[in-house]
Parts: C-alpha cells; structure tokens; sequence
C-alpha cells in the first residue's frame, strides 16, 4: 500500500512557532494539500461528507499539526513504564482498536510538533528513575509510522533514546514505510515491533493498513539495520478454525525470517477485549463488521479509569495463551515471550 497523504491539514498557530511546525507548513503547501488554521483541535468543524460515515472517514485522513501541552506522560504497562506522546490517532481502520472509544469523535491525527520539550520531559522521567532503566511507548495512542515519512518525528525521538543511558524506546506497527528509518542511529536503544495476526483477522478486521507480507518484509529491513525486533500478537481472536489460523501465521512468520538473528526476538500477547462505549462506536462506524462484541460470552474486567472492558472467560483466555506460547516455543525457541493479557 502507498504511504498515507492526509486529504485535509489544519494547524495550530502556536505550532509555527517551532522548526517542525513551519517545515511540515512548506511541505504541505508544496504537496498543494488543504491546509486550515486552527485554535485548537478541539475546535475543528465542518469536516467534509453527507453523512457521519462520510464525516468519519475523512476525519480519519485529517491531519492536525500542533503542540502538546500536558507534558505529564501516562503509565504504559505492560509494555513500558511510559507513554511519549509524539502523535495521537491512526488511518488505519482497524476494527476492534482501541482508539475507537478514546477518540470517538474526533479520529483525525495529531502529531505533535514541541520534540524538544517532550524529550525534556522524558529526561526528567529518567532522572527520576535512574538507575533503572526506562521505557517508554511511543504508539499507546497512535501508530505513529505510519505518518513518520512526513513528519520525520519518530526518527528524531529513536536518535534522541540512542544517545542516553537509562532509556529504551519501543513502538508497534501495521506498516511497512519504514525506509527513512533505516539509517537512525538508534544505538540499539529501540525496540521496533510489528503487529501480526492471522489471515481471517487482518483480511476481516484491519482495512487500511499494510498486508502481512510487506509488514514481514519490513521487519526483515530493520532487523538488519540493527534494530531489536519484537512482534505483538494482538489481538488474539477466537474465530473459526482460530488453532490452524495462528499455527499457519507462525509458520509463516517463521519461513519469512529465516536468515535473520532473532535471538534476541521478544513477542506480546494481546487478547482481544471491548468496552461497552467501543461497542457502541465500532457498530456506528462499522456496521457491517463481522466483530464478535456478545458481552454474554465474555467476562468483565476492570480497567483504568474505572471503565471495564470484556474479556474473553478465563477457560477461553487460558487456551489461547498455552496455544500461542506452544507455537511460539515450537518455532522460535530462542524468543522471549514478555506478556500475555
């Protein structure tokens, strides 16, 4: 698939105050896109379309350019022990994200043009903490990869973690546009991990994003660019025939890597969860998802902030962790699985 071109760009005026701000200014005047001035992203109305599905989509190739002004990071376990808030917002489409509910809406993108103050802030986080280590994520609210071939944010954040002693970086992706990362001097402070899932689960549920095999091709790229290489199974879905789906995903994950030094590889198991208002969200913008959201067939948990969410049932959830840790001992060995939730 193309690199994402947003349809329509708005910019604070505080945000050309910066480097950042003004360059990606002259970038996308030259690329002759809409640009719109905004006080603030909160503030943004009339996006384009009939009707809010129309409304919806266009959001989603809106791109908005502007600062962070909390700089106080949130917790990311168990990934990280802090989220770097470099973006916010996603052009995927996929289904069962997340994003769904904490963006609701407003699902354009926001990337954030401060770098410098967001990496004082993540100093002061390392001082703090030192000397442990700390990591920070940054695609807790975005998959930000996918708009770093324009704004070129990530590979500053991976060379500003390559040069500091207590601090490791780590981010997950469903693309492959990762050339321009390439030659980052990232010191093997980052950990660069991909998205994975099954066929019926990407082919169902994840529009908008890059196949399975330009993802695999990609993850060959950093991994021999030095990278620390990670794959994050999420999320783990029980479909039809779901066994063989994931037994075939790793086989093919498998043949795809051969060559590669992946003893140091890492995985994360994610199972599949919804809360109540993504339900209502998912089934508004996607109402003819084939999504499984039958609340009778999961169990509640609680979460942050006191918003619970559902979860497969504990029989349910115990069977996919043991399958997918025994595919992975059976084709990777040497891989640290890190989590399963």
């Amino acid at each position: 698939m193309k690199p994402f071109v947003p349809q329509l760009v708005y910019i604070e005026p505080k945000a050309l105050d910066y480097p950042l701000g003004r360059e990606l200014k002259q970038k996308f005047e030259d690329m002759n896109i809409e640009i719109r001035e905004t006080t603030s992203h909160n503030q943004i109305r009339g996006l384009p379309g009939d009707n809010d599905l129309q409304k919806y989509r266009v959001a989603k190739s809106t791109l908005v350019i502007g600062i962070r002004k909390t700089l106080k990071f949130d917790t990311s376990k168990p990934s990280a022990e802090y989220a770097i808030p470099l973006a916010t917002g996603c052009m995927g489409h996929c289904h069962y994200c997340y994003l769904q509910t904490t963006l609701g809406s407003k699902p354009y993108i926001r990337s954030y043009v401060n770098l410098d103050e967001i990496f004082e802030a993540a100093d002061k986080y390392m001082e703090e903490r030192k000397p442990e280590i700390t990591r920070f994520e940054a695609a807790c609210t975005s998959d930000i990869v996918g708009i770093d071939h324009l704004t070129h944010s990530l590979k500053k954040t991976i060379e500003f973690f390559g040069q500091k002693e207590f601090g490791l970086l780590r981010f997950v992706t469903k693309f492959h546009h990762v050339d321009h990362l390439l030659d980052a001097k990232h010191n093997g402070k980052t950990r660069f991990r991909f998205s994975i899932n099954s066929r019926y689960v990407i082919k169902n549920f994840e529009p908008g994003t890059s196949s399975f095999e330009e993802r695999i091709e990609a993850a060959r790229k950093v991994a021999g660019a030095g990278y620390p290489l990670g794959f994050i199974v999420a999320p783990i879905y029980i479909h039809e025939d779901w066994k063989a789906g994931y037994l075939e995903l790793f086989e093919r994950l498998s043949e795809s890597l051969q060559g590669i030094d992946l003893s140091n590889l890492t995985f994360e198991l994610i199972q599949h969860r919804f809360t109540a208002p993504a339900k209502r969200v998912i089934q508004k913008n996607y109402p003819k998802s084939k999504l499984e959201l039958d609340e009778s067939k999961r169990k509640y948990k609680w979460g942050r902030y006191g918003i619970g969410k559902y979860v497969y049932q504990n029989e349910e959830a115990n069977e996919l962790e043991s399958t997918i840790r025994d595919y992975i001992g059976r084709f990777f060995p040497e891989s640290e699985v890190q989590y399963f939730t």
